[in-house]
């Protein structure tokens, strides 16, 4: 990550793209009234706070929604809203919530401009398997607790970046997990018996959406990864996306919104089979 640059006129180009793309969907006529609110709650390491979205009425799938390196933020919100307004129940997780409470950046430019990558730094040094694995399990029982929350069907769970192996880890963590979509993840293959491509279950479905970038640096990393999807007996998808690292998330300087789009309705397909 630390290659790549982050311009100014690259991240105002996104943010309008993502400003039309939200304003379509929200003018639908059939769109929900959703509910926003922040939220928190016990883990076994402390109280993880966060954001949480779902239509006004009726309960439907929960959604566990890690953050990319940068955090909770706008732009995070704003994807859990769109997401909210197709009938699901997202929650956005603070992943730093160990050591800082809420926002800490408020889009990725500011990230990078005031050395976001060196201070968060010891932050990730604390999200192992084992600790993404319990709070995963703990959101889980939180978004079961609430009445938007329809506790008879399973869980999603979606991570950006940093976030996407954490996905992998939250489905082995909890039965009630039942689909991981990854976008532009790190680290989904590794020498480690806790690479997420080791820990995976057959019974679950995972879409791995990978930069196009990142599999020019890794272009074997693919090909593992689908094999051990055929060796779990798992459902998934695993394909490169013409979008560099960063390409779905609307305040990166690699937004590239047909790439986002084509992500977002395989994210859908995903959850609409396994939840």
């Amino acid at each position: 990550m630390n290659r790549r640059t982050f311009g100014a006129g690259a991240l105002a180009t996104a943010a309008a793209a993502c400003t039309s793309m939200d304003g379509a969907a929200e003018s639908a006529a059939d769109a929900p009234t959703l509910v926003e609110s922040t939220v928190s709650f016990r883990t076994p390491d402390g109280v993880m706070d966060g954001f949480f979205v779902h239509p006004g009425e009726g309960s439907h799938p929960g959604v566990i929604f890690w953050p990319d390196v940068a955090g909770l933020r706008e732009s995070k919100r704003q994807m859990a809203r769109r997401l909210a307004g197709e009938g699901y129940a997202v929650l956005v997780i603070n992943p730093y919530y160990r050591d800082v409470e809420g926002q800490q950046y408020a889009d990725f430019a500011s990230f990078a401009a005031d050395n976001g990558f060196q201070k968060v730094r010891p932050w990730r040094q604390r999200l192992d398997s084992a600790a993404v694995g319990s709070d995963a399990k703990a959101a889980a029982s939180w978004l079961f607790g609430q009445a938007a929350v329809d506790s008879s069907r399973g869980i999603g769970t979606e991570g950006y970046c940093m976030g996407g192996p954490f996905t992998v880890w939250s489905v082995a963590a909890d039965q009630r997990i039942r689909a991981a979509a990854s976008f532009h993840g790190g680290g989904l293959v590794r020498d480690a018996d806790t690479s997420p491509h080791k820990m995976l279950r057959g019974d679950a479905h995972y879409l791995i959406a990978i930069a196009q970038d990142d599999d020019a640096e890794a272009p074997t990393h693919k090909d593992t990864l689908r094999m051990a999807m055929r060796e779990a007996g798992a459902t998934a998808k695993v394909d490169v996306y013409t979008g560099d690292h960063g390409w779905c998330v609307p305040d990166s300087p690699a937004y590239a919104p047909e790439a986002a789009e084509r992500a977002y309705a395989d994210k859908l397909a995903l959850y609409r089979a396994a939840l």
